[in-house]
């Protein structure tokens, strides 16, 4: 029995093992540590939004295998598919995403994919100026350049007799009393005068706010 079954195993064409397997666990280390300072450590301290933390890590690691595996078939038109398959997921059927997540979202797929796609024919160093270029330049942009992060409000406000400018004031007080938030601005938007409502935009720092979409634990 043990013999038919070593038989059986050696006459299957399958490649059980070759040397690649060291140069994608040395891409995949490589990936998930830049992975890391971008997602856990630049992307999560300003947000503290778990959900996208558990999306990123998954598409980013996912996409590289992905990536890899259709590199080593070779095959142009299935990894133009593949690509084009890959960024097509960045349009969610689900619920809206905001602008800063959406370009994390870009930036874990686009190292990903280049860590995957660079095989023999770029070196190590080119790889790793790449990550460290784009991982200092998100720190930059996030923690020296852009300290205060201005995030958004759409609210259903029914005073509208203090959606006049004369009144500002006195409407940006009221919201702040109602809402809790230190707002730096107040848009008017749609007015609907059968209903007595009107949908105004408010604009506040969210990371000086105690409540705020970006304080959720």
């Amino acid at each position: 029995m043990n013999t038919n079954l070593i038989l059986f195993f050696e006459n299957l064409d399958v490649t059980w093992f070759n040397d690649d397997i060291y140069m994608l666990i040395l891409r995949m280390s490589v990936n998930l540590f830049f992975l890391t300072i971008i997602i856990r450590y630049l992307y999560y301290p300003k947000t503290k939004r778990k959900d996208y933390l558990f999306t990123y890590y998954l598409i980013g690691m996912i996409t590289f295998f992905l990536c890899f595996g259709l590199k080593k078939l070779d095959i142009d038109t299935g990894m133009g598919l593949g690509l084009f398959a890959i960024f097509g997921i960045i349009r969610y059927r689900t619920d809206a995403i905001e602008i800063k997540e959406m370009t994390y979202l870009f930036l874990v797929i686009g190292i990903s994919v280049v860590n995957a796609l660079g095989m023999n024919k770029v070196s190590v160093a080119e790889i790793a100026i790449i990550n460290v270029a784009t991982v200092l330049l998100t720190f930059v942009l996030e923690r020296l350049w852009l300290m205060k992060h201005e995030t958004r409000k759409t609210i259903n406000y029914e005073r509208i007799d203090l959606i006049v400018p004369e009144k500002y004031e006195e409407m940006k007080a009221d919201l702040e009393k109602r809402t809790g938030l230190s707002i730096n601005r107040v848009e008017v938007g749609k007015i609907d005068f059968l209903n007595d409502t009107a949908l105004l935009r408010i604009y506040y720092f969210a990371d000086e706010q105690e409540f705020s979409d970006y304080h959720v634990s």
